[in-house]
């Protein structure tokens, strides 16, 4: 199917009605009638030490709203929650604790493990090593004898 011809269908048959907006009746609000309060209050003037008058009515202060009372909480319902707590806080600290020791015990044979290593390869090098220091004995085992538990170089 054709693409534009489609689309020339769809708008040929689509119906286009204009709307106009109809207005309201206009309402008409009962007129605002004053009304005296049942009490009128007193009206305080005060002058300032300018000579300025300054008149206003005098305002209550606000009362704060009750507060509402707990219900008694009983000594040994206290001592066993502050127990409950204390008891979970000696755990948190012994497990911290274990945990910090394996921890020092795994870095502490890590740390001797790594200087016997460094210790046994000084020595490697110190016996399989190809320099010579100019001083000591030189042996050559092969020419040597062994008498009754002596070690005679030859």
């Amino acid at each position: 199917m054709n693409e534009p011809t489609r689309y020339r269908a769809v708008a040929d048959t689509a119906t286009l009605a204009l709307h106009h907006p109809t207005p309201l009746a206009p309402v008409h609000a009962a007129p605002l009638v004053p009304v005296q309060p049942g009490a009128i209050p007193a009206v305080a003037s005060v002058v300032l030490p300018d000579g300025r008058v300054v008149t206003g009515y005098a305002v209550t202060p606000m009362q704060p709203e009750p507060v509402a009372t707990r219900p008694a909480v009983s000594r040994a319902a206290v001592n066993v929650a502050l127990g409950g707590v204390g008891f979970l806080a000696v755990c948190g600290g012994l497990l911290l604790l274990t945990t910090f020791i394996t921890a020092l015990t795994a870095l502490i044979t890590q740390l001797i493990i790594l200087a016997a290593v460094i210790f046994g390869g000084w020595i490697a090098v110190q016996i399989f090593g190809t320099r010579s220091t100019g001083g000591g004995n030189t042996f050559h085992i092969r020419k040597a004898t062994f008498k009754r538990n002596h070690f005679n170089g030859q």
